[in-house]
């Protein structure tokens, strides 16, 4: 049984830990943000599409309304975004196979052959940085990494629908 200045000690240090994972939270975000940028802007795109690029290399061919589910856009910028990497050759859409009512976007023949080139050195820094933890780590990290990126997925979802919602009542 703890006395209750060792819960007290252990509150606080929670308390530290918890906002410093905040903290470095930020930081990585800001880091990200930037860092697909620069990406972006080798491809001569912006981050958004660069990113939804990222989804379809990941999940293979989608509908725009998969992509919508996926990154928490709203529909019309969804298209938007698939109308602009359309016309540069990074991505095609095509009927699908299965259900001719469906169309997928799916990436196309003319996205650059050296983007992996522009992630190999990120890739080897970050390879190096993983070698310093033990599976168990590791798998904590992944866990926390999901979630974070299921609760922003949701939250760009929230604002989007409100973004909507705000602009049909200023109409």
């Amino acid at each position: 049984m703890s006395t209750p200045d060792e819960e007290n000690v252990e509150h606080e240090s929670l308390e530290r830990a918890r906002a410093r994972v905040s903290e470095a939270g930020r930081h990585q975000s800001n880091a990200a943000v930037m860092f697909h940028t620069a990406l972006g802007d080798r491809l001569g795109i912006g981050v958004t599409d660069w990113k939804i690029l990222g989804l379809l290399e990941e999940n293979g061919p989608l509908t725009a309304g998969e992509l919508v589910r996926l990154c928490g856009l709203a529909p019309a910028s969804v298209t938007g975004v698939a109308d602009r990497l359309e016309r540069r050759g990074y991505v095609r859409r095509r009927k699908d196979e299965r259900d001719g009512r469906r169309v997928l976007v799916e990436l196309g023949p003319d996205l650059p052959g050296d983007v992996q080139r522009l992630f190999a050195g990120f890739l080897r820094r970050l390879d190096g940085l993983l070698e310093r933890y033990d599976a168990r780590e590791l798998e904590a990290f992944a866990d926390l990494l999901e979630e974070v990126a299921r609760i922003q997925t949701e939250s760009a979802a929230e604002l989007t629908e409100e973004g909507e919602q705000g602009a049909g009542a200023r109409r």
